[in-house]
């Protein structure tokens, strides 16, 4: 996966050691003066939260992104960095939803948008049915702060909605969306079919909502790239965006829908012009998507993805002392990892190194797959030779027929008794990457945070202190 961001120019041991030594450097080898890398001053007021959120983040993707980083970038990631700077807090968060040890991103991003454990599936509903006000709204009525989301998926799924709406049901994406109306000031993702009268069970036209109470619409990267209104709903596809490793692989894609950072640039450069206060959360919602699918290059080509964004949000930020940066996730999924093979483990990194010559997702692959009209092993090989790099066996292509069928195979695990399992499975054999499952974990996320206050999420956080932090810190 290409990066726009400057080559990592000092090892990490040197870095480390000027860093001891109090030399002039900054985490990405910038070249920054020391009174910028310094920690800013404890009280300091706030006029800023950027929340940066890799959704479905296991902990151990941490290492294997930093890794792939390595392998594709030549760099160490950025979040990795971040972890080793002295200046930033760390932290686990502790993410358990009112009904569950295992949380769903709704009642995830409503512990951090209401402040109070929902149960999975609504969004800032308390599980006795009472609408909780959303933070968004709170700190309009507080101090007019701008809000904004940004995400890779629908701009109206679980997690930006966590912020910014009231439902009993997450997939009522038809009803958080005009919730946003004169609440979100800028709002940049996916979800157009939300929006669209030709969509919506109701007719109703909220792009021309929007565009009357003085957003601009936007379709298209350019456009976004184009734009200097300070209020923007950006829709860039009928549902979510496509997965980095399909944009990347494909020119009219990267043409026609913006990157994370390039949405995450268009946000931020608006509110740190603004002097109003403002909570920008940003979300790379397809490393939970790709989890789900047991697809690891998909799942590390986002998470880069989100890393670039994480690069951008820095450099814009870097200097300042009244901005503070929060990077987490809000649940683990599927918790991905590289296993141990061959004679002394020494296949182990030979196999790592397959994962760049993969080229499409899982969804993509499936959805190649769904166009044909019967069951046809020799194409599903086909498929994945092409995409993949790896070739089938005869009897695994005819387990995939059968369960895309539905007919019964033999799999103990009912966690991967379904295509995606089996096809991760059979990946897994090349890559070296294990699975545990295709769901959620109840594992502890890691946070790290740098800019004025960053203390406060150090140690176990749990989720709900997050709505109490942003909430005092922008007052």
């Amino acid at each position: 996966m290409q990066s726009d961001s400057a080559p990592f120019e000092i090892a990490r041991r040197d870095w480390l050691k000027s860093a001891a030594l109090g030399g002039a450097l900054t985490l990405l080898g910038q070249g920054r003066s020391r009174a910028e890398t310094q920690a800013p001053v404890a009280g300091r007021k706030v006029r800023g939260i950027v929340f940066m959120v890799s959704d479905g983040m296991s902990p151990g993707v941490l290492t294997l992104a930093n890794a792939y980083s390595e392998l594709t970038r030549k760099r160490p990631s950025t979040w990795w960095e971040l972890f080793n700077n002295p200046s930033a807090s760390r932290g686990l968060m502790d993410t358990a939803s009112a009904n569950s040890m295992v949380t769903d991103s709704a009642a995830a991003s409503s512990a951090w948008g209401g402040g109070q454990r929902v149960n999975n599936g609504s969004i800032n509903m308390s599980p006795k049915g009472k609408p909780i006000t959303p933070i968004a709204q709170l700190l309009k009525q507080q101090s007019g702060a701008n809000i904004g989301l940004v995400t890779t998926a629908t701009v109206t799924h679980a997690t930006p909605a966590g912020f910014a709406a009231s439902v009993k049901a997450r997939g009522d994406e038809n009803t958080i969306a005009p919730q946003y109306l004169d609440r979100i000031d800028v709002i940049l993702g996916g979800g157009s079919g939300f929006f669209s009268p030709k969509n919506r069970p109701d007719k109703r036209d909220l792009h021309a909502d929007f565009v009357k109470a003085g957003y601009q619409h936007l379709a298209t990267r350019d456009e976004l790239l184009a734009s200097r209104s300070k209020k923007l709903l950006g829709t860039f596809t009928p549902g979510h965006l496509p997965f980095s490793i399909d944009r990347d692989h494909d020119e009219k894609l990267s043409a026609t829908i913006p990157t994370l950072t390039e949405m995450a640039e268009a946000a931020l450069s608006r509110f740190l012009e603004d002097e109003k206060p403002f909570l920008l959360q940003i979300e790379g919602a397809r490393v939970d998507h790709a989890a789900h699918l047991n697809d690891i290059a998909g799942l590390l080509g986002d998470q880069l993805a989100f890393d670039d964004a994480i690069t951008a949000v820095m450099k814009r930020i870097g200097g300042r002392e009244d901005i503070l940066l929060v990077v987490t996730s809000d649940h683990g999924n599927a918790n991905p990892g590289l296993n141990g093979t061959g004679t002394s483990y020494g296949e182990s990194t030979p196999r790592f190194g397959r994962i760049p010559r993969m080229k499409a997702s899982f969804e993509r692959i499936f959805s190649e797959y769904g166009r044909l009209q019967k069951c046809d092993p020799p194409r599903i090989i086909e498929l994945v030779r092409q995409h993949l790099d790896f070739t089938l066996k005869q009897a695994e292509a005819e387990a995939l027929c059968s369960i895309f069928a539905k007919e019964p195979i033999v799999e103990w695990s009912h966690q991967l008794d379904k295509p995606e399992g089996l096809l991760g499975q059979f990946a897994g054999n090349h890559t070296g990457i294990g699975w545990t499952g295709t769901s959620h974990t109840s594992d502890p996320t890691l946070v790290s945070a740098i800019g004025p206050h960053a203390s406060k999420f150090s140690g176990i956080v749990r989720n709900t202190d997050v709505f109490t932090h942003l909430l005092e810190l922008l007052d």
